[in-house]
């Protein structure tokens, strides 16, 4: 099989698999799905990612082709690399391979840049006409037309606070702090137009690729604020060179007055997404995202 013949038969792919007709080298893929190397006749590699097969937590419908049609839709833009979608099936997804390489300040600039231009492309309203998902939780996409805070309320905070009270991950006085960030939402302000954003921006959906530019991978994609993915990109330790992906993207669109400030604020959706799939480990971090933000938003108050 090579690559012009799996573009024609794209269904064959899980067959050639199963007979081991193509070289598979698995490659690390983070926590939900299983990713690997496929390595074609013509020696042209592309990247899979399936989901486990278990009895007990069968693929989401739609799952692989939610993914798929938000990279198609970043990659619309043509302004940050996105890998193309070669191969998607309701089992498994398969991109062009993308060399990894190493971080750097250059690239990083750019980025920034590049990051930009894509927020700048704009969605037609909040959320996406393709039903979401985010890690493997359903993630609700009905186009609203607004305003940014009550649909970021409604839509991404507010469900998985939900699902974290009832998985125990969150007490009930957690929860009423992160609620007293949706009662306030709209005091926050930073209210834009949507923008066509990643939706799931942490360091570890940002691949360095080997040409030194910097691909999108693993999208939760939809119209939001621009201000999540940058926050989104500030989790876990931090992406490489972020002063330079900051520097990069206020030459090509400045940010708004008090972005700094509503930083945990963006954060806390993916958080909250964090302890609704993987329990009390990241209670504290969510803990600290929403004293932050209403730390900052009284602060914002007073000097005003």
């Amino acid at each position: 099989m090579d690559l012009a013949y799996l573009r024609a038969h794209p269904a064959q792919l899980p067959a050639f698999l199963t007979h081991q007709r193509i070289r598979e080298t698995p490659v690390p893929g983070g926590d939900i799905c299983a990713a690997s190397r496929l390595t074609l006749d013509d020696g042209h590699s592309i990247f899979a990612k399936s989901w486990p097969e278990r009895a007990d937590r069968p693929v989401p419908d739609g799952f692989f082709a939610a993914e798929a049609a938000g990279l198609r839709w970043l990659r619309d833009a043509d302004a940050v690399p996105v890998p193309e979608v070669v191969v998607v099936l309701p089992e498994l997804l398969a991109l062009d391979w993308v060399q990894p390489g190493e971080p750097t300040p250059e690239a990083a600039e750019r980025f920034g840049r590049e990051l930009a231009a894509l927020h700048r492309a704009g969605a037609q309203t909040f959320g996406a006409p393709w039903n979401g998902f985010i890690g493997a939780l359903s993630q609700d996409n009905t186009p609203d037309d607004g305003p940014w805070s009550q649909w970021f309320a409604h839509r991404r905070l507010t469900p998985y606070l939900r699902r974290s009270v009832e998985n125990g991950a969150l007490t009930a006085a957690e929860a009423a702090l992160v609620e007293k960030v949706v009662e306030r939402i709209a005091e926050f302000g930073g209210d834009e137009p949507p923008a066509r954003i990643h939706g799931d921006l942490w360091p570890g959906n940002v691949l360095w690729g080997a040409d030194e530019r910097v691909w999108l991978v693993d999208p939760a994609a939809h119209g939001g604020h621009r201000e999540t993915d940058l926050a989104q990109l500030a989790l876990f330790g931090g992406a490489p060179h972020l002063d330079r992906i900051l520097a990069g993207y206020e030459q090509v669109w400045p940010l708004a007055d008090g972005w700094r400030e509503r930083v945990p604020l963006h954060q806390l959706h993916l958080l909250l997404v964090h302890t609704a799939l993987f329990g009390v480990t990241y209670r504290d971090a969510v803990n600290r995202a929403a004293r932050s933000a209403l730390t900052g938003l009284n602060h914002a108050t007073v000097d005003r």
